[in-house]
């Protein structure tokens, strides 16, 4: 099935060292299925937590549908995720160890129904966020002078 890119939490990979990652389902209304096709969303400063049970995700932001009028519905509001009880359960597991958190990576379509995927992973410190940043850059450097050589 052909996956269609909608949103990208471009700092899940740079504030998290992700281990696994799970794909889930969003409940979501006609007019926000509208406006995420038109590519009016964004998971940058969203995280996930479990509730009675159940996974929602918080701060995700959908821009209300143009022609929506009274149907559309609160821009952030808290939305439920759909996981099976062994996933949620693995979940919910893995979070109360200390430093574990639940991250949104990437919001896609795969058919006709809108999918998230969720990592888990631990909280980079600030020393290894500068050393990836100089890992990436040493990788370019490397990159440019073997492109400068075939030349």
């Amino acid at each position: 099935m052909e996956e269609k890119l909608l949103a990208k939490n471009p700092t899940a990979y740079h504030n998290y060292t992700i281990d696994s990652t799970l794909e889930a389902g969003i409940v979501l209304t006609g007019t926000e299925i509208k406006s995420i096709r038109n590519g009016k969303s964004n998971i940058k400063d969203t995280y996930v937590n479990i509730k009675n049970g159940e996974v929602f995700i918080y701060g995700m932001h959908i821009s209300p549908y143009e022609f929506g009028n009274i149907y559309n519905k609160d821009p952030l509001r808290t939305r439920k995720l759909l996981l099976n009880k062994r996933e949620i359960n693995r979940l919910y597991g893995m979070i109360k160890q200390k430093g574990v958190s639940i991250v949104p990576i990437k919001m896609y379509m795969k058919g006709n129904k809108v999918k998230l995927e969720i990592g888990i992973g631990k909280g980079k410190k600030l020393y290894d966020k500068r050393e990836d940043i100089a890992k990436k850059d040493a990788m370019l450097k490397m990159k440019r002078a073997i492109q400068k050589n075939k030349l």
